[in-house]
């Protein structure tokens, strides 16, 4: 997994972002035109990278948002795959738009393989990007779930930190998770001290009857904590006010959230792996198949491949982009943030999410009712 790694020197200097040549074979968009893009809430400010597309080209971007995987299905599946021309689902839930034809499969006549990192984009094949032979979700982003901490608290760096220190006796209504994988991180953790082997979770993924019996498992270890538990949460907004209004010290999160507060709140937090393995995800784009303007979809994503801009979207997020290159205009703090994050031999124990299996997601569903409910 050392693929991954960002270089230790980067280019610094200020970013400057000139009239990308990939767009000049679409001259006839400039000027013109409209995409109706839904996204996920922390992706992109109208300020940034989707100004600066529609400055090059002239096509104007209709931006929506969602907080949840389940939410951008819905959405697209209630409208027969209609209403938006750009999506960004997490690789693994490509099955769930497949069954109902939502998507149309790339094509790579409008967009080139080669702007994206090579062993991400031929690895995400058997993530769930591709159906009977098509390739339907492209590598746009990856990044982690591992421990958001407050360092005054808890005296340890990325890759020492456990998913344990959640659920200390001294740690009560102070931890933040999102149900929908603090099983997930259970199953790491209870995998690695013997007391429910699961191959480090996978077993979830195996039968339903393996499933049922790790989640069972992690329920009644989460059930017996549940007094460690200060909030839920199910996006980055209301992760990042776990820690800001509910006073929770440490939680199960995405990476942006330990990044921003450390960047925007206080430089007392601290954001890493768990020595147990972080859980890896690489969302995606996909041009839903009832798409009214795939021609300006296919324009900004090679727009926002361009190294450049790649970077742009790493530095103003803090997730990691796919488009080759893009380590080379990280700016300092973001490379220190990553090196931070991701110290040695911690980008080799991630734990990648498997592609999406019915059974799994129907326990899943079923498992974090039974939690919320305890």
């Amino acid at each position: 997994m050392n693929r991954f790694s960002r270089r230790d020197l980067m280019k610094a200097g200020a970013f400057a972002l000139a009239a990308p040549a990939v767009l000049r074979a679409h001259d006839a968009l400039a000027s013109s035109g409209s995409i109706n893009v839904y996204a996920w809430g922390d992706y992109f400010d109208k300020n940034t990278v989707l100004a600066d597309f529609t400055n090059a080209t002239g096509v104007k971007v209709n931006l929506s948002t969602y907080g949840s995987n389940e939410e951008c299905e819905n959405k697209l599946r209630a409208a027969g795959g209609k209403g938006f021309d750009l999506i960004f689902p997490s690789v693994d839930t490509g099955p769930n738009y497949y069954k109902d034809n939502l998507l149309a499969p790339i094509d790579e006549a409008k967009f080139k393989a080669g702007q994206v990192v090579p062993s991400i984009y031929r690895n995400s094949l058997t993530l769930g990007a591709a159906y009977r032979g098509k390739r339907y979700l492209v590598p746009f982003d990856w990044g982690t779930e591992g421990i958001t901490w407050d360092s005054t608290k808890f005296n340890k760096k990325s890759g020492e930190i456990s998913y344990g220190d959640l659920w200390l006796a001294s740690n009560p209504k102070q931890t933040a998770i999102r149900q929908k994988s603090v099983f997930n991180g259970i199953a790491l953790y209870l995998d690695a001290t013997g007391e429910l082997p699961s191959n480090r979770g996978l077993d979830m993924y195996k039968s339903e009857a393996d499933s049922r019996r790790v989640f069972d498992g992690c329920l009644k270890f989460l059930t017996a904590h549940k007094g460690n538990v200060g909030a839920f949460w199910n996006n980055a907004t209301e992760a990042t006010a776990a820690f800001t209004d509910a006073g929770c010290t440490i939680g199960q999160t995405w990476d942006t959230t330990g990044i921003l507060l450390k960047r925007k709140t206080d430089p007392k937090w601290r954001y890493g792996m768990p020595k147990e393995g972080g859980l890896a995800w690489t969302d995606t784009f996909a041009i839903p198949s009832g798409a009214e303007n795939p021609d300006q979809a296919y324009a900004l994503v090679n727009f926002l491949y361009q190294p450049e801009v790649g970077a742009k979207f790493a530095n103003t997020t803090g997730y990691n982009s796919c488009a080759t290159g893009a380590e080379n205009y990280l700016s300092i703090e973001a490379q220190e943030d990553f090196k931070a994050a991701y110290p040695a031999g911690t980008i080799d124990n991630l734990f990648w999410w498997p592609m999406q299996t019915d059974f799994y997601a129907k326990l899943r569903a079923e498992y974090v009712e039974k939690l919320t409910n305890a």
